[in-house]
């Protein structure tokens, strides 16, 4: 299991940042994301495999005034 923003969220091995936000239904273009504290790029999304027991944060990007 991981947690993404604090749900659990089933693991399976080779799992990539990209997969997880295609499969929780991340599409919009500006996100960021942190694994265990970490942030990383999104042109890492698809490099990057998440660990079993990760704790990922996912933030949609919006400016306002």
């Amino acid at each position: 299991m991981i947690l993404v923003n604090g749900k659990e969220i089933p693991w399976r091995k080779g799992m990539t940042i990209q997969t997880l936000l295609d499969e929780c239904g991340y599409t919009f273009r500006m996100i960021a994301v942190w694994i265990d504290g970490t942030p990383y790029r999104n042109d890492q999304f698809e490099k990057v495999c998440i660990e079993d027991g990760a704790d990922v944060q996912v933030l949609h990007m919006i400016s306002g005034g």
